[in-house]
């Protein structure tokens, strides 16, 4: 078994158990959620299993919108949420496979580690798991929790981006966390184009 600069295993010579069929979706995303390596490394040699990773992209947006939805239901109607929680969901969509693109781009073709082997759907998976720490974010219904719950399941959700990188791309910790800053920062620069092209 390789190891990178910081003793951790990498990704494509680390030995663990095969995903099987019976892991079911939400044991997956638990094990992501509790930064579990193994899981990320499963994931991302499982090259079927992208539709997993976009249920759970679409489980945890959903999840966060009702959280954040609950007041928009109750003073503007239901037609108003869901469409809402349906416009949350596709910009949701569209950030995880940007996201995954600009990480695979920076990471795997810009400022690649020495043992840096990675294909845009292994970014796509690991990056999608990643997402599972945002189903906390349902606790948002409850008004005097949403800001917490909102704040630590980003903060949760950063760490496990971190992590799924670092697997992906076979990265030290410190490059996985410079290139999911790298990313984000011309991620937010875009999203602020974005609302002020279309206010």
């Amino acid at each position: 078994m390789m190891e990178n600069d910081e003793g951790m295993p990498t990704g494509h010579d680390m030995a663990g158990p095969p995903l099987t069929p019976r892991a079911g979706i939400w044991d997956k995303m638990m094990r992501a959620a509790m930064l579990d390596v193994r899981l990320y490394e499963e994931v991302e040699a499982d090259t079927e299993g992208t539709s997993e990773a976009l249920k759970v992209v679409i489980i945890a947006s959903v999840l966060g919108g009702i959280g954040m939805g609950g007041e928009i239901l109750s003073e503007q109607g239901r037609n108003a949420f869901l469409k809402y929680l349906l416009l949350g969901s596709l910009s949701t969509l569209m950030a995880w496979l940007g996201w995954a693109y600009l990480t695979y781009v920076i990471g795997a073709r810009i400022f690649p580690g020495p043992q840096t082997q990675a294909t845009y759907g292994e970014l796509l998976r690991t990056i999608g798991f990643a997402a599972s720490p945002g189903v906390i974010q349902l606790f948002g219904v409850i008004t005097p929790l949403r800001w917490p719950a909102f704040l630590v399941a980003g903060i949760w959700s950063l760490i496990a981006m971190v992590i799924a990188v670092r697997q992906a791309l076979d990265l030290t910790t410190s490059r996985a966390i410079g290139t999911c800053l790298i990313g984000w920062v011309i991620q937010a620069i875009f999203l602020v184009f974005f609302l002020v092209l279309f206010q």
